[in-house]
């Protein structure tokens, strides 16, 4: 018989191996104040094997436990999201009429929606983050009850807060819900949260929105409030001031300034370029149209419409149906291809396949639809027409390790000639729901892995996150002011090739299926060229610009001269623009540098009479009197140097 009388022995384990041991249970942030002061006051919260708790969590057997503080990503979390439930505090004190609802934390903050009888305004957002400073300096503490579902429903009834009423009775009645107050606020919460509102000192609330009930149109509209929270000073300011180099470089903005493009209600989500705006395009375009050339890629062209049937095999109809464009001919559906994909595999069938055509690599410059929502549309970032650099490459599985290899030191190459030489990797494997044999996985995953080591590329492990189909290297772009932008893939499937019937003659005279690897480089061309232009601000490189000269007379007398240089530059293949307006130079100067153009030459009489131009770079770059083809030569290595 065990000795009930002795007394209880917990040991807690330390991510550093040290065990400590406690006579009885102990919280977190005991754990805590047994190794330090410092620590004690640091602790946000615990994660109790695996499980990331409040501090006040009592561990009452055996464990491993990692305090968790600010300098964490769970740290950080805990704080986004109690500093939610801060603002919720804030505004039911300032106005009390208010019903709260939900408030989950998102990337780089958090938001919280409410009923209330009118809009908040901005001047209400400053009232409001005022008062959420007042009691986080009251260093209120954040404590933790059960109740059983009926009774924290008839609870939140009485408090008059519907909402909560609503999500409370939705949860089986048989599961005790949690509540977490501070101070005169009490909220439903699964938690966890930090001890005490003196934690949250570093926030910022941004805008205010509008917000469905539970995302359905059909219910009422609410107010979402956004904020921003961060462990340090210094964190929440470098943000704000990354936010205010953002809204500078703004596609959207600049696409109107440099008369770039523009988004019409007539075609919502879809892009109407100008010239400016569609040599640039172009010029992407091209640039990529010699990538495939040079790289063993044949251009093929898919149509724009395919037959119900087809996105059945695939599995698209039952997956998808709701993102594609759908129409009807002659009593036929069809749906506008929301990838290049299965038209690649079509035009792959098309006579026999021997193991000696592979690997066969396709290229399509394919325009895709997909129906977004319209609240996910960004300007031409997220649309619902888009061009793809779309590649497949069809091969065996003793391939995949060259051809990711080989096709990562051009994704290199092309983003460095873009101007982007900081590129985040991550492989995402196998999920446990999936298709092929381990055997095959393993071969796929061992590829996509030993490729980036042959690359010199450090790389994340993404468990689980492969398709059912196949695993995948996400290429992820980090621009001028750290945003990342998730661009490049390269993804083998095991899936389509077999759905869709496709198949080569090996060197065994059989019949196999072939591998299929979708990799796209600069992804969607729209969003590609907008990051493009956020990331140089409008100033694009020159060999890039849509117009990378502007000659400037002083006057009439050499309106002609003027021309004459525009058509040997021209001629050479330059872009010029020749700005012959009655204008002041000076105010001529003035608005070609507001329009980004890289290089400015201005003649006058001096200029004219020696056959030469005065040459202004952009940044007010003053690179004084040059002859015009030395003019001419300066400009063309801008472009082949792609500077």
């Amino acid at each position: 018989m065990p000795d009930r009388t002795k007394p209880m022995t917990v040991h807690i384990t330390l991510p550093d191996g040290a065990v400590r041991q406690f006579d009885q249970a102990v919280t977190v942030a005991e754990v805590a104040a047994s190794i330090g002061t410092g620590l004690a006051k640091a602790t946000l919260g615990g994660k109790v094997d695996g499980v990331l708790v409040d501090a006040s969590y009592r561990i009452e057997a055996d464990a491993r436990l990692a305090i968790v503080t600010a300098k964490d990503a769970e740290g950080l979390e805990l704080i986004r999201h109690s500093t939610a439930h801060l603002l919720a505090y804030a505004v039911k004190e300032l106005f009390p009429d208010a019903q709260v609802t939900i408030g989950p934390v998102i990337e780089n903050g958090f938001y919280y929606d409410f009923a209330y009888k009118r809009p908040f305004t901005p001047e209400d957002l400053v009232e409001i983050e005022k008062r959420m400073t007042a009691l986080a300096a009251k260093d209120e503490p954040v404590v933790r009850r059960v109740l059983p579902r009926d009774e924290a429903v008839e609870h939140f009834k009485q408090m008059g807060e519907a909402y909560k009423a609503e999500i409370i009775g939705s949860i089986p009645a048989d599961q005790a819900v949690s509540l977490y107050s501070e101070g005169g606020f009490e909220d439903l919460c699964r938690g966890p949260h930090v001890p005490s509102t003196g934690k949250l000192k570093h926030f910022k609330l941004m805008k205010v929105a509008g917000a469905y009930w539970r995302g359905d149109h059909r219910n009422e509209m609410l107010q979402r409030i956004y904020g921003t929270a961060w462990a340090t000073k210094d964190e929440l300011q470098q943000y704000l001031t990354m936010l205010e180099e953002a809204e500078k470089r703004d596609h959207r903005k600049l696409g109107r300034e440099l008369d770039l493009f523009h988004i019409d209600e007539h075609s919502p989500g879809t892009v109407f370029w100008h010239p400016k705006g569609w040599t640039l395009w172009q010029e992407v375009e091209q640039y990529m149209r010699a990538v495939y050339r040079d790289n063993g890629y044949l251009e093929v062209k898919g149509p724009q419409i395919l037959d119900k049937g087809l996105w059945e095999k695939t599995g698209h109809w039952d997956k998808y149906r709701d993102n594609m464009f759908t129409t009807e001919s002659e009593k036929r559906e069809y749906a506008l291809k929301p990838m290049n994909c299965p038209g690649h595999i079509q035009i792959f069938k098309q006579g026999i396949k021997s193991y000696r055509d592979l690997p066969l690599r396709y290229g399509e410059f394919g325009q895709c639809h997909r129906n977004e929502p319209t609240g996910g549309l960004h300007g031409i970032m997220r649309v619902r027409a888009f061009t793809q650099d779309d590649g497949h490459i069809f091969c065996t599985e003793d391939d995949i390790l060259n051809e990711c290899e080989t096709y990562t030191t051009l994704l290199q190459k092309v983003y460095k000639d873009f101007g982007f030489n900081n590129i985040i990797y991550k492989v995402a494997t196998r999920p446990e729901q999936r298709i092929g044999s381990d055997e095959s996985w393993d071969k796929a995953e061992h590829a996509l892995m030993e490729s980036l080591r042959r690359s010199g590329c450090e790389f994340e492990v993404s468990p689980g996150d492969g398709a059912f189909y196949g695993p995948k290297i996400e290429y992820t772009l980090k621009d001028a002011i750290g945003r990342q932008w998730q661009c490049g893939t390269m993804q083998v499937d095991f899936f389509m090739t077999e759905r869709l019937d496709a198949e080569y003659v090996g060197e065994d005279g059989a019949r196999h299926r072939p591998v299929m690897l979708h990799r796209a480089i600069v992804g969607s061309l729209e969003r590609f060229i907008g990051i493009l232009i956020e990331e140089h601000a409008g100033a694009l490189p020159t060999w890039l610009a849509p117009s990378q000269v502007a000659v400037l007379n002083i006057t009439d007398a050499q309106a002609e001269y003027s021309r004459e240089i525009a058509k040997s530059l021209r001629n050479q293949g330059l872009r010029v623009e020749v700005d012959g307006r009655n204008e002041k130079i000076t105010a001529k100067i003035r608005s070609w540098a507001m329009q980004k153009v890289p290089f400015i030459a201005v003649v006058g009489d001096k200029e004219m009479a020696s056959g030469s131009v005065a040459v202004r770079a952009r940044g007010n770059q003053d690179l004084g009197v040059m002859s015009i083809q030395a003019f001419a030569d300066l400009v063309s290595k801008a472009v082949n140097d792609k500077s």
